[in-house]
């Protein structure tokens, strides 16, 4: 008996190794992932369901977490949504977010209970092969969501300098994200939560100054958000409905935040802290995902209102009256108008003025920044986790920066900036399709 129990201990440490590995002196480990060191949490017994010093100590998981829901390829599905079917389908994306947001809590609770992240709980619990099938397709769901994070700063590198910057250049620019993400490794967990709590304030106050400017039918806005109907809709707005889901949902980011929440000091042997790291945590994710549900409801609004049912010769007409360049994206026809994120930020250029393209194209390069950085996390908790690879920093973030920069260099190079649009749909819809085995997951696991 005592002898079974020593072979099941030491297959539980071979299977889940310590990737958060911290020296008793709070030395540093080489191959240690994220950070050296824990954000300890305060003892504050003044309140007695409610904290503020504490949920302050919580906070930066859930918003690290929240920017996989404001990566360019969520806001490509929003603008389509918009461009496509009005408000009409903005209850998808809130019962999305809610989906999500149940998600995000059933990993936080496992990184916190069991100290392991889902990537590890997976090493643990299933056999080699489904396991070796499964880290393929999370990496594969990491390579198509950073190819659309990558794209989305090329295309914002164009815009801001009026097309002077193509989108290989742009891909190439992105690259320095590596040499970022270790400089501010470097200086610790709180300050680099708080340039990323920097990017995703950036991003609000960009779209959302867009909102103001185009100001959408609030009564058409709500209706669209709590009535789930779709009127008059047909194969192409159950496309960007299956869409939305992909985008909000994303498989990676399920093992990203089951990883984050280990960040934090917790004694796994209390209950009582147990519990109340799960709540604050839990309350942490509900405004974040929330803040990140505003920021794109902003963006659904912006073309819904100022793209939807305008007609390619509509819009060419009015980017000549007042002397916007690429007049050339607007051929001369009655067919409805197709946007992405590159055309979309030449429309409200046209419409709304040059403010309102610059002001776009700084909320798109701050999300796909950020979420280029918290993609290449992800990548290294997967890796880690299902592997068990024990690699230096730099060659971790060396080699998941590469696995998706390579194909998207390709993309970049023999693709135009104004033909990306079906390759953004295709890969929002298959982020759906992987979708359900996230849920195959929970059930087998």
């Amino acid at each position: 008996m005592a002898q079974g129990k020593a072979v099941e201990t030491t297959q539980t440490q071979r299977a889940a190794p310590s990737v958060f590995s911290e020296g008793q002196n709070g030395g540093t480990d080489a191959s240690s992932t994220y950070f050296d060191h824990k954000v300890p949490i305060p003892d504050d017994d003044s309140q007695m369901w409610f904290s503020f010093r504490k949920l302050w100590a919580f906070t930066g998981p859930g918003f690290l977490m929240s920017i996989a829901y404001l990566d360019p390829g969520n806001i490509e599905s929003d603008l389509q949504s918009g461009a496509k079917a009005g408000f009409k389908l903005l209850w998808v994306l809130l019962g999305a977010t809610i989906i999500g947001l149940l998600l995000q809590r059933l990993a936080a609770r496992l990184g916190v209970v069991t100290g392991m992240h889902l990537a590890e709980v997976c090493n643990r619990q299933y056999p080699t092969v489904p396991r070796i099938v499964l880290w393929l397709m999370v990496e594969l769901a990491i390579i198509g969501s950073d190819m659309q994070e990558v794209i989305g700063c090329a295309i914002a590198f164009n815009l801001l300098s009026s097309g002077r910057i193509p989108l290989w250049g742009g891909v190439l620019i992105t690259i320095i994200d590596t040499f970022v993400f270790l400089f501010l490794d470097k200086y610790g967990l709180r300050k680099l939560e708080a340039f990323f709590g920097v990017l995703i304030t950036i991003m609000a106050i960009t779209f959302g100054y867009e909102y103001v400017t185009v100001r959408p039918d609030q009564g058409e806005l709500l209706k669209g958000m709590f009535l789930p109907y779709c009127e008059g809709c047909g194969p192409v707005q159950l496309e960007q409905a299956v869409g939305i889901v992909g985008a909000v949902i994303m498989p990676h980011n399920i093992y990203l935040h089951s990883a984050l929440v280990k960040s934090r000091q917790i004694d796994r042997s209390s209950k009582k802290q147990l519990k109340e790291a799960n709540k604050y945590f839990f309350i942490e994710s509900t405004i974040a995902l929330f803040l990140s549900f505003l920021i794109n409801v902003f963006v659904v609004a912006v073309f819904a209102e100022a793209v939807y049912g305008r007609t390619n010769i509509e819009v060419h007409d009015i980017c000549n009256a007042t002397g916007i360049l690429h007049l050339d994206l607007f051929p001369l026809n009655n067919e409805t108008l197709q946007v992405d994120i590159y055309k979309g930020g030449v429309v409200l250029g046209c419409i709304f003025g040059p403010a309102a393209l610059y002001i776009w194209a700084v909320g798109i390069l701050a999300a796909g920044q950020s979420s280029t950085m918290t993609g290449t996390y992800s990548g290294q908790f997967v890796m880690e986790g299902f592997l068990n690879l024990r690699w230096s920093r730099f060659s971790r973030v060396l080699l998941t920066r590469s696995i998706a920069i390579t194909p998207t260099l390709l993309v970049a190079i023999f693709q135009d900036v104004t033909h990306l649009t079906g390759m953004n749909d295709f890969l929002n819809v298959l982020q759906s399709v992987q979708v359900m085995y996230l849920f195959l997951l929970y059930l087998t696991g």
